[in-house]
């Protein structure tokens, strides 16, 4: 058990720094040299000490309101997600600002629009990874999984919404010019996000098999999600057969199906989206 929870902290480790060196590619090579805002807490520091140094000539570095609002934001994380993931979010956050202390612009774009594309789905990607392997890039993130958690969908949009309002203030104060390339910076990088992580969209799998027992059994054995018996008779042979329902995680559809045909290779299998859902459902926590 040890072993294996090593493995998985060697795992962890390589995806989120992974994480942090695309989001450090992100900044330095898009984001900063065009003066576009990064979504979530980072955009938000830096906007703040941006107005504090423009509009009251107040010299204070965007790391400082970074990481006071980061160290609320994990221990506020901590008591109701879990301590792994706080630990590995913090540290993706970490190597970000360390990273982005030697890693020199390596990407030269010259056209605006192909900067904010490029620069939001490196951004996204980035994020992705940390999210798709129980960890995230922290501020935003944070407060997304909570809710995603508490309701079991994503709330990525909803942190988009957000960010658009910070777009917003910028507009005002600095040119509309600029709020419209972050806006598309930020939706490419909510775009990436949210095709990377699967984990709070779900999907109904129905089951016909003549081997209802055996494959509920080989699916309870390795999945838990509840699965519903329904009796029917197939209408071209006249033959008894059972319909299973059940709901999964997306990212858990491919596994369902593996096991359902190690049980029946005869079973017809239907996946479908699933845009929300209500009452008991379990979501295996994060750590």
């Amino acid at each position: 058990m040890k072993k294996n929870n090593g493995i998985q902290i060697l795992i962890m480790t390589f995806w989120v720094t992974l994480s942090a060196v695309l989001q450090t590619i992100s900044l330095t090579s898009f984001s900063i040299p065009r003066g576009i805002y990064p979504s979530g807490i980072t955009g938000l520091s830096r906007f703040f000490s941006d107005v504090l140094r423009d509009f009251f000539s107040i010299s204070l570095p965007f790391e400082v309101p970074y990481f006071l609002i980061n160290a609320v934001l994990a221990v506020f994380v901590y008591r109701h997600i879990g301590k792994l993931f706080t630990i590995f979010s913090l540290l993706q956050t970490a190597l970000t600002s360390l990273f982005s202390t030697f890693i020199p612009q390596i990407i030269t774009l010259e056209e605006m629009m192909l900067i904010a594309i490029f620069g939001g789905l490196v951004n996204g990607a980035g994020v992705g990874f940390a999210l798709s392997h129980g960890a995230s890039s922290g501020g935003m993130d944070f407060l997304s999984i909570y809710f995603s958690n508490k309701y079991h969908r994503s709330m990525w949009n909803m942190t988009f919404g957000l960010n658009c309002i910070l777009i917003g203030a910028t507009g005002l104060l600095y040119g509309w010019e600029r709020a419209a390339y972050s806006i598309v910076f930020q939706f490419m990088s909510n775009f990436m996000i949210n095709k990377m992580h699967k984990r709070y969209t779900h999907q109904a799998i129905i089951i016909v098999t003549k081997k209802p027992d055996e494959v509920i059994e080989t699916v309870l054995k390795n999945v838990r999600h509840g699965i519903t018996k329904i009796s029917a008779q197939g209408a071209y042979k006249g033959e008894d057969e059972s319909v299973l329902y059940t709901v999964v995680n997306t990212f858990q559809t491919s596994e369902v199906v593996r096991y359902v045909l190690e049980a029946d290779p005869n079973a017809f299998i239907e996946t479908r989206d699933t845009a929300s859902i209500y009452g008991n459902y379990y979501q295996k926590p994060l750590d």
